[in-house]
């Protein structure tokens, strides 16, 4: 791959429910190991003791009358925790952080599904994490219908597995739409076979290894 290692690198893999994240974030972790990169794999929300107590409360049926502005506050305050206690200290030593989700799935989840003011969510992103963003984000792109059936395959729902089609076909928009703004998001069709993905997903890990990455 004639990876760069003199600086840790941070990736995120993004895309609504079902899309396959879980075995697409194992496949980068394999892959980097086996080029001798060191690498942390990690979640949102989550990742650090006190996170994954907000993550707790995020995905909680028994919470479905959270008001749509404190489940983004839950949000940013669970990543600020993790950014600083978790992420930041991996990259500083030369580690690559790979995460489930970060704070694209916040503007699509509670910006195109909850509706809530871009702009808010840009200020708040502002206020916690600076000029702090990925340097390389996975949207993994597959159609709704067929994400949730593979959620249904899984047994119980989460509080957001349990939303309608109509919010995840926002939330799935969202995705597309962000993936325009930046070269840093691109976008992977999770309908192909898995062996068809994860050789896509493994030729732009390499391109961000070799620096040749916009």
């Amino acid at each position: 791959m004639g990876l760069i290692l003199q600086k840790g690198r941070f990736i995120t893999l993004e895309g609504a429910e079902g899309v396959g994240k879980s075995t697409n974030l194992n496949f980068i972790a394999e892959l980097l190991e086996s080029q001798d990169v060191p690498c942390v794999v990690t979640r949102e929300p989550g990742g650090t003791p006190l996170a994954e107590r907000i993550r707790t409360i995020l995905l909680d049926k028994a919470e479905s009358d959270m008001h749509a502005m404190t489940e983004l506050l839950l949000m940013f305050a669970a990543r600020k925790q993790h950014v600083e206690s978790l992420i930041r200290p991996a990259l500083a030593a030369g580690k690559w952080v790979i995460c489930d989700r970060f704070t694209d799935s916040t503007y699509a989840y509670q910006g195109y599904g909850r509706e809530l003011d871009l702009a808010t969510i840009e200020t708040l992103e502002n206020l916690c994490l600076g000029s702090f963003r990925p340097d390389l984000t996975l949207v993994l792109d597959l159609p709704v219908g067929r994400g949730r059936d593979r959620v249904a395959a899984r047994g119980e729902k989460d509080r957001f597995e349990s939303e309608s089609d109509k919010f995840f076909d926002k939330v799935r928009e969202g995705f597309l739409q962000l993936a325009t703004r930046h070269p840093r998001y691109r976008v992977v069709d999770a309908s192909q076979p898995l062996e068809t993905v994860q050789a896509a997903i493994a030729g732009i890990i390499a391109e961000l290894g070799s620096g040749s990455h916009g």
